[in-house]
């Protein structure tokens, strides 16, 4: 499953690229710089006419095209406006296919959602130029991701295309709220204990599995897939009934989550399954708790041992446990409100600290 995605998503990288670089005629050269400037005047023009404080707040998340992450986000921007009444906040989205699909209408209607630059360029624009910038990551982990969400705000303080005025963003004051599992300590703690909090009366009789998505090994920045095995730690002093797997760390796929399972002494009874992600979207709805299944009276794991193309739900309930479309917890994290004030936490630790340091970042050591 998430290889032919993998596939798909390459050749649709290769495609664009060569849509833009195949021919080098000057309507070409247009329609892109156009595309662009559009895209930029109506992100202008949203912050020109919502602008109603001299501070702002932008939430970076990947993104989606699922209407329940879509709601998780509004709700997400909502909550921020009430804890910082004194701040305007925008939400943007990073992945530039989400972005597409979005517009595209796919699975939902239509929305228009920007990547970070155009957002950040808006508030430096003549008429609005904000006196404080601060850009809370949506990620879980500091990892990949958010190593975009560092890059954006450079690139913008070094006024990286020319276009911005050099005055103003020697004033402007920037700040950067860290992802949610950022410290080994007390975020991991802190996650785990509110986790736990919610999920206590499932564990007692039950395994409940948290699916994170993780980044491969070639891309493990700052070895941040180290926080899902702290995670895991954490709350089995709860329970040792929580388990904590990704989609893409090695050594740590629903079939390893199965393997320390059955070293607990856990062979039958129900899984729960719940992402481990901001936002249920795909990879909650089809990973997790999708209908793919390649059973074939046993399973084939490929070199990494991961069992491809089979959701947990299909993957457990083969391996003998009760896991179906009942024990599927289908939220994400920022649907729950006691998990998303771990965000919203790390925001006001941003505003309250010192303005960002872009040579000494803050990335995980």
């Amino acid at each position: 499953m998430k290889k032919i995605k993998y596939l798909m998503i390459a050749m649709l990288a290769i495609c664009s690229a060569v849509s833009f670089t195949a021919c080098g005629d000057d309507d070409d050269e247009k329609s892109v710089e156009n595309n662009y400037t559009v895209y930029q005047k109506a992100v202008n023009q949203t912050v020109k006419s919502q602008k109603k404080n001299s501070k702002v707040i932008l939430l970076v998340a990947f993104g989606s095209t699922w209407q329940q992450a879509y709601d998780a986000f509004d709700t997400t921007v909502e909550a921020y406006k009430q804890a910082f009444p004194g701040y305007d906040v925008f939400l943007s989205f990073s992945s530039a296919i989400c972005i597409n699909r979005a517009a595209a209408g796919e699975n939902v209607a239509s929305r228009n959602f920007y990547a970070p630059p155009f957002w950040l360029t808006a508030f430096a624009q003549e008429g609005v130029r904000y006196s404080e910038i601060v850009v809370q990551s949506l990620q879980v982990i500091p990892g990949e991701e958010y190593t975009r969400v560092i890059n954006y705000i450079k690139d913008f303080a070094n006024n990286s295309n020319g276009d911005l005025d050099d005055t103003y963003l020697s004033k402007v004051t920037l700040k950067l709220g860290v992802p949610l599992l950022q410290d080994a300590e007390k975020d991991v703690n802190d996650v785990a204990t509110r986790l736990n909090g919610l999920y206590s009366n499932y564990a007692k009789e039950s395994v409940v599995t948290f699916m994170g998505h993780g980044n491969p090994d070639a891309y493990d920045t700052y070895k941040a897939n180290i926080r899902y095995t702290q995670l895991e730690e954490a709350l089995q002093k709860y329970s040792k009934n929580y388990y904590v797997g990704t989609v893409d760390m090695m050594e740590n796929f629903k079939t390893h989550v199965l393997q320390r399972m059955k070293a607990n002494g856990i062979t039958s009874g129900k899984v729960y399954c719940h992402p481990l992600m901001s936002i249920d979207g795909d990879h909650g709805h089809n990973d997790m708790a999708g209908d793919d299944d390649a059973w074939n009276n046993g399973f084939e794991t490929n070199e990494e041992g991961e069992v491809e193309d089979t959701s947990w739900k299909m993957y457990f309930s083969h391996m003998g446990y009760t896991c179906d479309n009942s024990t599927m917890i289908e939220k994400g994290l920022l649907e729950l409100p006691s998990i998303r004030q771990i965000w919203i936490d790390h925001t006001k630790d941003a505003i309250s600290g010192e303005p960002l340091d872009f040579y000494h970042s803050k990335n995980p050591e």
